[in-house]
């Protein structure tokens, strides 16, 4: 679960912390019941270390407990802004992005597993079919959840999603999309473009094999030559889409026509309690 975010359009706290029910649960809490429901064994939190604290006492210690009645285990990652040695750009206080996230985990993950954001609620039906695939996919046979996009905004500002290219059961590539307004228009490679409420998106609901540990280490080394470290992130679809692109692994697609809940902006919290 990547809950190391800073969350800067939030607007202050922890957002992955915030409670969305009377009895005080997180988003986590609904995301973690339905995984183990699907059959998934062990959560790993990927958190900062200056966090870490505030974490476990909100859920942590909590979800400890509730797993270990359920014979699942819990770890802990940090991902840690230092991971690029030298001086930082002036002014980055990020994390470089979900790839480093992933990277993070490397340590604690010797099987298969799926990756999800600590701050969005995918439904119950969302961890089904990337579980099943799990079971049998060989290293380099991935698979990921989408959502049609329009159940995917947020009407108190813009989004950024990964637009996917699928034919048929498979995925040909992702494309980030930025700046996405309530009415679907966003930017694409550089463009003003209106895009399709039914376009099939990722939400970083990803099921992986351990190889991909190895590539995102190749990709993370060229990221540190290349990118512009004021601002760039080291993505994980990004790096999902160069493997797939190069042929270097293959993503089977699991649609899902459920709403997606999520907190990008503190106004949205009123609809996810709701």
């Amino acid at each position: 679960i990547m809950a190391a975010g800073i969350g800067s359009r939030f607007g202050g706290g922890i957002k992955q912390l915030e409670k969305v029910d009377g009895d005080g649960h997180i988003i986590m809490d609904y995301s973690i019941h339905d995984a183990i429901e699907a059959g998934f064994n062990k959560v790993v939190f990927v958190i900062r270390k200056d966090i870490e604290e505030e974490f476990k006492k909100v859920i942590g210690d909590r979800i400890e407990a509730v797993c270990r009645a359920n014979g699942v285990k819990v770890g802990y990652a940090f991902q840690d802004i230092n991971d690029i040695p030298g001086t930082l750009p002036q002014g980055r206080t990020k994390p470089w992005g979900t790839g480093q996230a992933v990277l993070a985990a490397r340590q604690l993950i010797n099987e298969p597993f799926i990756v999800i954001n600590a701050d969005d609620y995918y439904g119950k039906h969302a961890f089904d079919g990337v579980y099943k695939h799990l079971l049998t996919a060989k290293n380099g046979e991935y698979a990921m959840t989408a959502y049609k996009l329009g159940q995917t905004l947020s009407t108190n500002g813009t989004v950024t999603r990964g637009i996917c290219d699928i034919d048929g059961e498979y995925m040909r590539g992702v494309t980030e999309c930025y700046d996405i307004t309530a009415d679907c228009v966003g930017n694409l490679n550089g463009k003003t473009t209106t895009i399709d409420k039914d376009a099939p998106i990722s939400m970083n609901l990803w099921a992986l094999t351990t190889d991909v540990f190895d590539r995102l280490e190749e990709q993370f080394a060229e990221f540190k030559t290349e990118a512009d470290l004021t601002k760039d992130e080291f993505l994980l679809p990004t790096v999902i889409n160069k493997l797939v692109t190069g042929g270097k692994a293959t993503v089977k697609v699991y649609r899902n026509d459920d709403k997606w809940y999520g907190i990008t902006y503190r106004d949205d919290l009123p609809e996810v309690r709701h």
